[in-house]
């Protein structure tokens, strides 16, 4: 998943970074921006859950999955 299609993917399900940092369990929505600017590599975990949250709330992705 690329930060790109995180940051997306987090604007669909409607949460702010903080919230999103609370539903993956991550210290802050600070690690939540720097996954989103690139700054640092979005761990796979993540991203699966990420996948599955969009699932989960029915969400179809506006970018194709990898």
């Amino acid at each position: 998943m690329t930060p790109v299609q995180f940051k997306s993917a987090r604007r669909a399900l409607g949460l702010s970074a903080a919230k999103m940092a609370q539903a993956l369990g991550v210290a802050s929505g600070r690690t939540i921006r720097r996954w989103e600017a690139g700054e640092s590599g979005i761990p796979g975990p993540t991203a699966l859950a990420m996948w599955f949250l969009l699932i989960e709330a029915r969400i179809e992705p506006e970018f194709d999955r990898p």
